[in-house]
Order: structure tokens, then C-alpha cells, then sequence
């Protein structure tokens, strides 16, 4: 049974920073058969790609709209991957989620995930 935990969801200001957690049980980052991704869900909007870790850690890859601004790394000791997310802007005001991907990349779709966390709200103020 897999779980994806995560935390950190703050109320901070525009340009700001926070990071997220999110901590796996059931599977093994080491194992390389699992990457990690991050997505988030504003109100009124679908839930979208934000960042991802692939399954051999070998590269990460981030949404257009965060590219340079969000750090997506992880400790395999410690089976949790983080989310670092700088200059943050009002627009960046969401639930993110944490998601487990079989053999990551195979897609940036949310419907493409297996495992989902319950997500942590993250609210910019302006």
C-alpha cells in the first residue's frame, strides 16, 4: 500500500518562498521505479503539472510557469521528495499535490498518476 504524505502549505507573501514535503511510504525512491511529481489545483481550475523527478532521479523537469522559480529534489534515505518554490506570486495560490508515477516519465496528465497525496494549501498574498 503506498502513501504519499505531504506538508509545508503556508499563507505567505508575493516573493516569498516555501517548501513542501512529501513523504512516501510503500515504495522505495532507490528502487528507481517510481518518480515523484508535484501538481497543484487553484480554484475553478484543473488540477496541472507543476514538477517532477524521474524514476532514475537522472533529470527533473518543471511547467513552463515555473521553470527557474521551483526545485524539485528528494533524499533517498529518507523517501521523501521536496518542492523548493521561490518568487512566489499570488498566481502560484493552490492545493499541491504529491503524485508516484510507475517508470516516470510517461506523462505530465494527472489522470496518468497512480498515487496521489491528500495535498497542502499554498495561499500568496499579494
Amino acid at each position: 500500500q503506498v502513501h504519499l504524505v505531504e506538508s509545508g502549505g503556508a499563507l505567505v507573501q508575493a516573493g516569498g518562498s516555501v517548501r513542501l514535503s512529501c513523504a512516501a511510504s510503500g515504495l522505495t525512491f532507490s528502487s528507481h521505479t517510481y518518480g515523484m511529481g508535484w501538481f497543484r489545483q487553484a480554484p475553478g481550475k484543473e488540477r496541472e503539472f507543476v514538477a517532477a523527478d524521474s524514476s532514475s532521479g537522472d533529470f527533473k523537469y518543471y511547467s513552463e510557469s515555473v521553470q527557474g522559480r521551483f526545485t524539485v529534489s528528494r533524499d533517498n534515505a529518507k523517501n521523501i521528495v521536496y518542492l523548493q518554490m521561490n518568487s512566489l506570486s499570488p498566481e502560484d495560490t493552490a492545493v499541491y499535490y504529491c503524485a508516484a508515477q510507475w517508470r516516470r516519465p510517461r506523462s505530465t496528465l494527472a489522470k496518468d498518476e497512480d498515487y496521489w497525496g491528500q495535498g497542502t494549501q499554498v495561499t500568496v498574498s499579494a
